[in-house]
């Protein structure tokens, strides 16, 4: 079996369950947009962007200086993993202590004085994301793949088993069953009227669900701390930090600040907190590219560590990027040309004005997973600084570009400014990579394939405007033949065997 075909099975497994657990969680944004109002659904949007980029600075890189120091000769991989641990077991603790000691004037910038226990809950889900993610690291370095999809999935079946109970049907139990023991107790603490806090609660709960599943790994846990590897390894996640937090202005950031940016009634007859919302929904109708791009980095990050001391690597990696740009591409086509059909998942029509920021944000995620693809160079040769530089750059062109974009163009100025930022991200460091670690990229091939797809969606969403069934069927002709001369042009530059 070849390596491609390896890293293509583990990408099946780890994309098993992120497609399946991101399929049913998907299956909540039909629910939430039934059941919610832009504006509360644009809370939801709110606080998991927070969520999001907290996470980066509570894991502050260790998961790939785990990978790093855990593949190197010599390492003891138990040793590896129990400085990890120590190391976040304190600084988690420690985070944790300050923003509940600063809650109150957290909750104000935050808009959320009256409801500071949407704060609790977001710090008690970061608490346990962190202590989570290294024993999950720990199972993807012993290709523990199925193990590791199987708890995932579990656990998202919770959360979404919680969201269906908790806002759907107990407020239809409670008035269909007035006498009954067990709900008249439920009615004395549930409010039908707090789904939004009911959407976090159930995150919690199915974070914890996964502890027992991991309880081995933590059961052979041993506090350890010495200097001589404490040292080095903050030394290497510094700038992966770095990366993490200048990445996540880059992903997150339009959500963060659209509601500070967004001119009053911008939009008729929406507020900044329903135009949120709005955004928010429709981005998650990108999710099936991001979805790739996570599967894809799930399985890539362990096995470029593993490559990296062949010689045949910088080929193989070219390999890799090759095939990985041809699968997103035909998720940009497809799921472009078919929005009228997926546009339905948001089962509220308040929802759809926001369908135009999807092909934009499909063709920033693309960017985005080959921006992933590239980093390995800076990874393998221990030059993580360099990954730093790219990102903050990246992140001076997301706040400049939203701060410029938004008030003017709304949301559609963000998700641009967002391909825009990943964009640039590529072109940098390809060119500064190939200085440090070349990699045999057909860059030709690889910028005609973009740039033909996004002409062809470009025609295609021009012929939805005009709204004739020809230049419709014309686009579907043009679609198969451009996806299948791709195919053809992709096994010149890459053979499984």
């Amino acid at each position: 079996m070849s390596a491609i075909q390896r890293l293509l099975g583990q990408t099946a497994l780890y994309g098993l369950s992120s497609m399946l657990g991101r399929a049913i969680n998907f299956l909540l944004v039909p629910f939430y947009t039934s059941l919610l109002a832009p504006s509360a659904y644009g809370i939801v949007t709110d606080i998991y962007a927070y969520v999001a980029f907290m996470a980066i600075v509570f894991i502050y890189g260790m998961e790939t200086t785990y990978f790093r120091f855990a593949s190197k000769d010599g390492m003891d991989e138990t040793s590896v993993f129990n400085h990890i641990v120590s190391q976040l077991i304190l600084t988690t603790g420690i985070l944790v202590l300050l923003l509940i000691l600063l809650i109150d004037p957290i909750s104000q910038w935050m808009q959320y004085a009256s409801r500071p226990d949407y704060i609790y809950l977001m710090v008690a889900i970061l608490a346990t994301d962190t202590l989570l993610a290294i024993p999950f690291a720990r199972w993807r370095k012993q290709n523990k793949a199925l193990p590791f999809a199987s708890v995932k999935l579990g656990s998202i079946f919770v959360n979404v088993g919680l969201n269906i109970i908790l806002i759907a049907y107990l407020p239809k139990l409670i008035v269909l069953y007035p006498n009954n023991t067990l709900l008249q107790w439920v009615s004395t603490w549930y409010q039908p009227s707090e789904a939004v806090y009911y959407i976090f609660l159930s995150n919690l709960v199915s974070n914890l669900i996964q502890v027992p599943f991991l309880w081995s790994s933590f059961r052979s846990y041993r506090w350890t701390w010495e200097a001589r590897l404490v040292s080095p390894m903050w030394n290497y996640s510094w700038p992966i930090l770095i990366i993490g937090s200048a990445g996540m202005v880059n992903e997150m950031l339009d959500r963060v600040i659209l509601k500070y940016l967004l001119p009053v009634n911008f939009y008729t007859g929406y507020s900044t907190m329903e135009a949120l919302g709005i955004y928010g929904a429709c981005y998650k109708l990108s999710m099936f590219m991001t979805l790739t791009v996570q599967s894809f980095r799930f399985a890539a990050e362990p096995f470029f560590f593993s490559r990296a001391s062949d010689k045949n690597a910088p080929a193989l990696f070219a390999k890799v990027m090759h095939l990985f740009t041809f699968i997103c591409i035909i998720l940009l086509v497809v799921l472009s040309i078919h929005i009228d059909t997926i546009k339905h998942f948001l089962r509220n029509e308040t929802y759809w004005q926001g369908l135009s920021v999807v092909p934009i944000l499909l063709l920033a995620n693309l960017f985005l997973g080959m921006y992933y693809q590239l980093s390995v160079w800076y990874k393998l040769s221990d030059q993580t600084l360099w990954g730093a530089k790219i990102s903050i750059i990246g992140a001076v062109i997301t706040i400049v570009g939203n701060i410029i974009a938004i008030p003017s163009m709304g949301y559609v100025g963000a998700a641009a400014v967002t391909a825009v930022c990943y964009g640039s991200m590529v072109v940098l460091s390809y060119n500064i990579g190939q200085k440090h670690y070349p990699i045999p990229y057909n860059v030709r091939w690889l910028f005609l394939s973009i740039l033909g797809s996004v002409v062809l969606v470009t025609l295609f969403w021009y012929a939805r405007s005009v709204d004739s069934p020809y230049t419709m069927v014309g686009g579907y002709i043009l679609s198969v033949l451009w996806l299948g001369y791709l195919a053809i042009s992709l096994r010149s530059l890459i053979r499984i065997s």
